[in-house]
């Protein structure tokens, strides 16, 4: 055989290989689809780096569970309305998973940045079904073991890859709905955006 033809023999040879070795399998990342009232949103999630995380977001996806979700939150940075957090979550309790351990960003290496999936939590170690989707970057949200107090932050645990102008649209939506919350008044949106599906691509 002409060696040009049995180097490219052994070059496909060694690429089908690759590409069914358990580790480019380990690096592959899932996307999932969020279609909402306002348009499509795609994420590639981190389940390399934030594998608790990203298995309960799926957990959600998978059962059908976040079909029923909203996004129900336009939080603004002070002085600049168009960078922010836009945060969606199920709101029938009967429908949550327990809470799962938190995955700081110091042990993710994982960052805010513009288009940034988070876990929504209370104290460490309660984040549910809630997320937020950053409209900017927000390295407040991220772990910071030179503050005092809880600073663990958030869990970063995936990245918009298509549909940053949907959350956006949604950042800029009317957040004149009542809050529970003292600390969310005028972020709550009214009425909220639906999830209509929620699924793997």
């Amino acid at each position: 055989m002409p060696a040009p033809l049995l180097a490219r023999r052994h070059l496909l040879a060694a690429a089908a290989a690759l590409t069914a070795s358990p580790v480019w399998a380990q690096t592959a990342r899932t996307r999932v689809r969020l279609e909402t009232d306002k348009g499509v949103i795609v994420a590639e999630l981190a389940d390399d780096k934030a594998p608790i995380t990203v298995a309960n977001f799926l957990r959600y996806v998978d059962s059908g569970r976040m079909n029923t979700a909203v996004f129900y939150r336009a939080s603004h940075a002070p002085g600049a309305p168009e960078i922010g957090i836009v945060e969606a979550g199920v709101k029938d309790p009967a429908k949550l998973y327990p809470p799962i351990a938190h995955e700081s960003t110091t042990a993710t290496g994982l960052r805010h940045l513009d288009g940034t999936l988070s876990m929504a939590r209370f104290a460490v170690g309660t984040a549910a079904s809630d997320f937020s989707i950053c409209c900017g970057d927000a390295p407040y949200l991220d772990a910071d073991p030179n503050l005092p107090g809880d600073n663990l932050g958030y869990a970063a645990f995936g990245q918009v890859i298509e549909g940053m102008e949907v959350a956006r649209a949604i950042l800029a939506m009317p957040a004149t709905g009542s809050a529970l919350n003292p600390e969310m008044k005028g972020e709550i949106i009214d009425p909220p955006v639906r999830i209509v599906s929620a699924r793997r691509v």
